[in-house]
């Protein structure tokens, strides 16, 4: 009688446990709370009304969450008393990366690379406000018009414009890029505009944000003003450099998504 051969019980180089990503997104809260912060920065209250949680829970699981790294908090400059969670989305693809890993080599993943003028039929419009439209948002326009090309239109205003910051010039000319002599532009001036997707990066421009004509997509990436961090002390321009950083960061995210739209 033929019998198989039982495999020799070698010990495995897999982990004995799940990794950490895997057992912190794998609550359907978690992942619900996830899922939400990947579409927009929110503040806890919204966060409770929309996974459908005592306010309690959620922010337990939101602690759960900033323990393992995925997400991060800031203070409202709107409102000291309130804060906003954001998305690490960087570290989220590094840890989902590093647990498929952990299972097996070729589970390793790498995220295709972006080609954003390929096969469009117009290009998204794409919004970004802040408070002066002096930095922040004028950074995220020229950003993401140097990486997403033809596949995007990009514009930027303020609630009440100010001049523009020559550190934000200057961080984007360190990336190859030359704003020198736009103009701010106040808000107004687009709000019988019709835009895929509006982007507030200021808390108290999220606050005062108008209603736009047709179906928009709105979101709010809660970001300090580097001006307001360097007039407090900070390195002439550490805070314009991360904010650059950051805004670099988000917006290669953004452009995964627009690129995986479902088409209508």
């Amino acid at each position: 009688m033929y019998r198989a051969r039982v495999p020799s019980t070698v010990p495995s180089d897999a982990p004995a446990t799940a990794p950490t990503f895997l057992r912190l997104t794998g609550h359907p809260v978690r992942w619900r709370i996830l899922g939400e912060l990947a579409r927009s920065d929110r503040q806890v209250r919204e966060l409770t009304a929309l996974v459908g949680q005592r306010q309690s829970l959620t922010s337990y699981h939101l602690s759960q969450l900033r323990d393992g790294g995925l997400v991060t908090m800031r203070r409202s400059s709107a409102d000291r008393r309130d804060s906003y969670y954001s998305l690490d989305l960087a570290a989220c693809r590094d840890r989902l990366g590093e647990a498929g890993g952990a299972l097996h080599p070729g589970l390793r993943m790498a995220p295709p690379a972006l080609d954003p003028g390929q096969g469009i039929d117009r290009p998204v419009r794409v919004l970004f406000l802040c408070t002066g439209n002096s930095s922040r948002s004028q950074i995220a326009e020229a950003i993401l018009e140097q990486l997403g090309g033809a596949r995007v239109q990009a514009v930027s205003a303020g609630s009440h414009p100010r001049t523009l910051h020559p550190d934000a010039v200057r961080v984007l000319r360190d990336r190859g890029i030359d704003i020198r002599g736009r103009p701010t532009k106040h808000l107004s001036e687009f709000v019988e505009q019709r835009f895929d997707h509006v982007i507030s990066l200021c808390d108290r421009v999220r606050e005062v944000c108008p209603d736009f004509p047709g179906p928009t997509t709105v979101a709010h990436w809660s970001m300090p003003d580097p001006a307001a961090q360097t007039s407090a002390g900070e390195g002439e321009q550490d805070a314009f450099v991360r904010t650059a950083n950051e805004l670099t960061t988000r917006i290669e995210f953004f452009l995964y998504a627009i690129e995986h739209a479902p088409t209508t």
